[in-house]
This record gives structure tokens, sequence and C-alpha cells, in this order.
């Protein structure tokens, strides 16, 4: 199994939005993708508390795949490649680690 963790930290404003609104979105669009691509086994989106340091990332997505090779077809997936466009507009920093377990 394979676990792919990602923290984004998101502009003040962009797209006409601002953070909180972004967040939102993209814990809605990132955690719907599990109705499209079978190859997620799990999804979960964490928004940053408002009361944690600001120094925190501003979003965690968490997610489960059986391998590397279903991760790669997750990420090639039109539906994700729409998701991330919309984050690649709205973010500042990016971070990931994949592992196996």
């Amino acid at each position: 199994m394979i676990k792919h963790i990602v923290f984004f930290g998101l502009a003040e404003n962009a797209e006409g939005k601002s953070k909180a609104e972004n967040a939102n979105i993209i814990k809605f669009e990132l955690e719907n993708l599990i109705n499209f691509i079978p190859e997620i086994k799990k999804i979960e989106v964490g928004i940053n508390d408002t009361n944690a340091p600001k120094t925190n990332y501003d979003i965690a997505l968490y997610s489960e795949f059986d391998s590397l090779e279903a991760l790669d077809t997750y990420q090639e997936h039109p539906e994700h490649k729409r998701v991330a466009s919309y984050i690649g507009k709205v973010k500042i920093s990016r971070a990931a680690v994949d592992y196996n377990v």
C-alpha cells in the first residue's frame, strides 16, 4: 500500500476568493475524487485549524493507493488534473511524501 501525503500553503487571496474559501473548495474537490477515480482507496483532506500556528501549511491531503502504479493513474486522471489545475492557481507552497507500508 502507498500512502500519499501532501501539504499545501495557500495565498491569502486568489482567483477572487479568500484563503478560507479556497481551502473549502479544495477540500470538497479533492475528497470528491473518490467518486471518479477507483484507484483511490481512502482520501481525507484537513484544513489547518484557525487557532493553530500560522506557520503551518493550510491544507493536508492524506490518501491511500494499492501501488505506485495506482497513484500514477490517479495523478494522470482528468478529474485529478482539473482539481490540481485549480490548486496550482491558489497555492504558494507544496510538500509531499509517498511511502510504502
